[in-house]
């Protein structure tokens, strides 16, 4: 195709935006409203996500040893822990830092629990805080190293402690979430290539007589085709970006504005830039793939006369 030829139909797509107003308002206003409910599901997705990554980070597996255990062995069983593949850190936990971590997370208000005891008193054990790369994982690790103190004669270990059944019900909760965002996602997503599709549509049937006439007086339908192929890309690619933009502009509005109320919650967000690429790359492609997909098909049919 001649540059010429290309310039001449981005002139006429551009036209027929302005001639038609009302009909192209009406595609872009569709297009809007889809892609908007679209993008502030894929958002909330994004979020409920990251959420649950944050949860699913957090599972760490205790190792506790009996109060015999000499050096030695303790240095031996952190070494064979650590070693695993699935195990990303083990951290030794002494008597005395136990009671430590124990006193800070009961607080202030029930630190009376705990009063009276001392390093020398001290009824705590020493342990292990095992990490893992795949919190999934955390049940093959603990199972692992029950088999390790099941193997060395002294048993050595007292007692593994992972949260088990509390571990597999928060596992099935937030892949549930998962699974369910991301069928809303596709619903959303198939919903709003038919809705667009079908305004798109509805907007060359109402000049099905002008492609008749153009057809009749010897157009090809190439040469037919292709205004609405650009008034199509246009509509959606100027539809998108207003949406992406309005929602990038909302969202980092929230962020700021519940920045930290989230925070004294341990609840973070999806940083902004983050959430306005992949928002942006999706709300813009769709929108501009929708407005050509459904100006294509849609002339198709009245180019046969």
């Amino acid at each position: 195709m001649k540059f010429s030829t290309l310039l001449r139909h981005i002139r006429e797509g551009l036209k027929n935006i302005v001639r038609n107003g009302w009909m192209s308002f009406a595609s872009m206003s569709s297009i809007f409203i889809s892609l908007f409910i679209l993008g502030v599901f894929v958002l909330l997705v994004m979020n409920v996500n990251l959420m649950a990554d944050q949860i699913e980070s957090k599972v760490q597996i205790r190792v506790f040893l009996n109060t015999d255990v000499d050096d030695a062995k303790v240095a031996e069983l952190q070494n064979k822990i650590g070693n695993m593949p699935e195990v990303s850190k083990v951290t030794f936990v002494s008597k005395e830092e136990g009671l430590q971590i124990l006193r800070e997370a009961m607080g202030e208000q029930n630190g009376d629990w705990l009063e009276g005891y001392s390093d020398e008193n001290n009824p705590l054990m020493v342990s292990y805080t095992v990490e893992v790369y795949d919190p999934q994982t955390v049940q093959i690790v603990a199972d692992a190293i029950q088999a390790i103190n099941s193997m060395d004669s002294d048993e050595p270990i007292y007692r593994v402690k992972y949260g088990q059944g509390t571990i597999e019900t928060l596992f099935k909760i937030t892949n549930a979430l998962r699974y369910i965002g991301l069928i809303i996602v596709v619903g959303l997503g198939v919903t709003a290539m038919l809705l667009i599709s079908n305004t798109i549509k509805m907007t060359i049937v109402a000049r099905r007589r002008e492609i008749g006439i153009m057809k009749l007086v010897g157009a090809t339908n190439a040469f037919i085709r292709w205004p609405f192929f650009v008034e199509g890309a246009l509509i959606g690619l100027v539809s998108s970006v207003i949406t992406s933009g309005i929602m990038i502009f909302g969202y980092s509005q929230l962020v700021n504005l519940t920045q930290t109320e989230l925070s004294l919650m341990l609840i973070t967000l999806v940083p902004i830039k983050t959430a306005a690429l992949n928002v942006s790359v999706l709300i813009i492609g769709i929108g501009t793939l929708i407005g050509i997909l459904g100006s294509t098909i849609s002339i198709r049919k009245y180019l046969k006369v």
